[in-house]
């Protein structure tokens, strides 16, 4: 019998299977169908589902369409929502303005700031995302059942509110 080293757990296997992780796993499969079904969408421009279908789009580029609001963002605002610094998402709305998804205006209230807005192109995507989203809850729910599916939304709302 091989002898442990005193600072060695007996089994590491709660590694694999923590919440974290498993909470990881699941964004991680989740999103990834949400990038597949765009990359097929006849609704997004073509060059962005190309960069979707090349996996050139990442979970990063995705904070933009989830936190930027209809109405723009500072950068400043916008990387809190996304729990960013703003120098990253400065490079990600770089990225997304030669895209086109997005463009900088000048702040109407403060000469120093830019407002980052949607285009009509970042609108299209949107709404692209916003049909993925809701075709990929839809194959989580028949997946592991419509009760199963409702609890595991309740438990992620009411534990994402208490931080």
């Amino acid at each position: 019998m091989t002898e442990l080293h005193p600072a060695t757990p007996a089994s590491d296997a709660w590694r694999e299977t923590h919440l974290g992780r498993l909470l990881g796993h699941a964004m991680r499969r989740f999103d990834e169908r949400v990038y597949q079904l765009m990359a097929h969408d006849v609704q997004v421009p073509l060059a962005l589902s190309n960069l979707a279908a090349r996996e050139q789009v990442s979970a990063a580029h995705i904070h933009i369409t989830r936190h930027l609001s209809l109405a723009g963002d500072r950068l400043t605002d916008l990387a809190q929502s996304a729990g960013m610094t703003k120098q990253a998402m400065a490079s990600l709305v770089d990225q997304c303005e030669a895209w086109g998804l997005v463009t900088r205006e000048p702040d109407p209230h403060d000469a120093r700031a830019r407002i980052v807005r949607f285009t009509a192109t970042g609108l299209a995507w949107l709404k692209a995302f916003e049909s993925a989203v809701a075709q990929a809850e839809a194959e989580f729910r028949e997946a592991v059942g419509a009760e199963v599916a409702t609890v595991v939304t309740l438990g992620l709302e009411a534990y994402g509110e208490l931080g």
